[in-house]
């Protein structure tokens, strides 16, 4: 026999063994359905994945043994949502089209989405001379099987993808510590209340913009927002418009969830005039794609920074207390939304607040308030909501402070400024009366504006009778 007859039958035997490789490929499933998993309880979740083109797939649910089908597409996609029980497993889940996958120790419980930027992504063990307070002793004592972690891999895209990066994995000492801190400790606060198992998935960019969350569908009344047209205007991978939503978002899109907690802003300070606007069209289109109705979603305002800008005029410029205040408006206009306030949280000289159990633990207390349902606890700091004035006195009137106002250390705070009509703001006194602000100034006869911890930087003094901080604000539109 010569070679090439040989070569011949080596090449068919070889295009053989392959066909049957691929007639028998078992279904092949996106990477968070896997061994580990939580699914959202007592839901329709939703299930996916290619199978062989045109194949039946059975997939069988152990919790209650029943088998539900439907049918690939001449491409090999398949989708069906299945029943979930209350909180518990774990469980199997298997799928088959002529070859059977077994998915192994599914729990059921609940499953929250975790974004943003370096906030949101900073995990339990810190940046690099960038500390979490008292993370190594909560790294610890971090073990739990009823608290399970999936964390996306960092993926720009052009194009939308069908697939992320990552894996479920149990929280325990090595995996909290690679785990994003916020979500770590709302999670683990959420996991203690409901005595239920808690899926927490992070898809998450340090230095990420709005605008790279968002499609741009979603992007279309904002004209500064470049959308890219072609990978060569991918000027950055994780500021550009849509870039994160396409390689991150749009993958997980579907997948059955009880809400989102959200941590980002720092890097649209510089634009912060369009930022209220932006955040409430990207709340609303991530909740349009998914297509699971006005599903919670709880945001942290940006903590006070020094970010050492300077204006045009060579002042200090206040971009972030801008920013702050265009984030204060978003829980008013968006139904099943609401904000932590981080203003007694920030660092001066860092941008990633070492405060993290702080914020996590304030997002989950708008969880189990507002989602959950726990009464006599609430997760709403008092706000701003009116100011009359009474000769040379400013009265500073708050709504959401059933059990008033207090400062922090006694019943004045070091943190406003008044004004007059010429604009010019003076350092006042303030002190408290049941549930209002006075306010008054020697420099100021006639007040007309007052603003409370307008700067980049601040410790905030102001809190609720629960012990939330109230944001800063100002009273005028200068």
């Amino acid at each position: 026999m010569d070679v090439k007859h040989v070569l011949t039958r080596t090449m068919v035997a070889s295009f053989i063994l392959l066909m049957g490789v691929v007639a028998k490929a078992e279904v092949k499933l996106p990477a968070f359905f896997a061994n580990g998993m939580v699914m959202q309880r007592q839901s329709h979740a939703n299930l996916w994945g290619t199978a062989r083109v045109n194949k039946l797939v059975i997939v069988t649910t152990g919790w209650n043994g029943k088998q539900y089908r439907t049918k690939a597409d001449a491409s090999g996609k398949w989708k069906l949502a299945v029943p979930t029980p209350a909180a518990g497993g774990p469980y199997t889940i298997s799928f088959n089209d002529g070859e059977v996958a077994t998915l192994n120790d599914i729990l059921i419980g609940e499953v929250w989405l975790c974004s943003g930027q370096s906030n949101m992504e900073m995990p339990m063990k810190g940046f690099k001379n960038q500390p979490v307070e008292g993370s190594n002793m909560d790294i610890l004592k971090s073990r739990n099987p009823n608290l399970r972690l999936f964390t996306v891999k960092r993926h720009s895209s052009f194009l939308p993808e069908e697939d992320v990066s990552g894996q479920w994995q149990e929280a325990t000492p090595q995996s909290v510590a690679e785990f994003s801190a916020t979500a770590y400790y709302f999670g683990r606060l959420v996991q203690e209340m409901l005595h239920v198992p808690v899926g927490l998935i992070v898809a998450a960019w340090g230095g990420s913009a709005a605008e790279a969350w968002m499609t741009a569908d979603m992007l279309k009344a904002f004209p500064d927002a470049k959308i890219p047209q072609s990978e060569a205007d991918i000027k950055s991978k994780n500021r550009t418009p849509t870039v994160l939503y396409n390689g991150m978002l749009h993958p997980l899109i579907g997948l059955t969830i009880k809400g989102v907690i959200w941590y980002q802003g720092e890097d649209n300070c510089n634009r912060a005039q369009t930022y209220a606007d932006m955040f409430t069209t990207l709340i609303k289109g991530w909740r349009a794609a998914w297509n699971q109705g006005d599903f919670p979603f709880y945001y942290c305002q940006i903590a006070p920074y020094d970010y050492g800008l300077i204006t045009q005029e060579g002042q200090p410029a206040i971009n972030s207390a801008y920013l702050r205040e265009a984030q204060a408006k978003v829980e008013f206009r968006v139904p099943n939304s609401g904000m932590a306030v981080l203003l007694d949280a920030g660092l001066r000289t860092g941008i990633h607040p070492r405060k993290k159990e702080i914020a996590g633990e304030r997002l989950a207390l708008l969880a189990l308030s507002k989602t959950y349902g726990f009464e006599g606890v609430s997760g709403d700091s008092p706000y701003y909501d009116g100011l009359t004035v009474q000769g040379d006195t400013a009265m500073v009137h708050f709504g959401r402070a059933p059990m008033w106002i207090t400062c922090k250390g006694g019943f004045e705070s070091k943190l406003f400024t008044v004004a007059g009509s010429d604009k010019v703001f003076h350092p006042a006194k303030a002190w408290v009366v049941r549930s209002k602000i006075y306010v008054k100034s020697e420099e100021v006869p006639h007040p007309v504006a007052v603003r409370y911890a307008f700067e980049n930087y601040v410790d905030g003094d102001l809190y609720g009778g629960n012990g939330l901080p109230v944001s800063s604000f100002r009273t005028d539109d200068w």
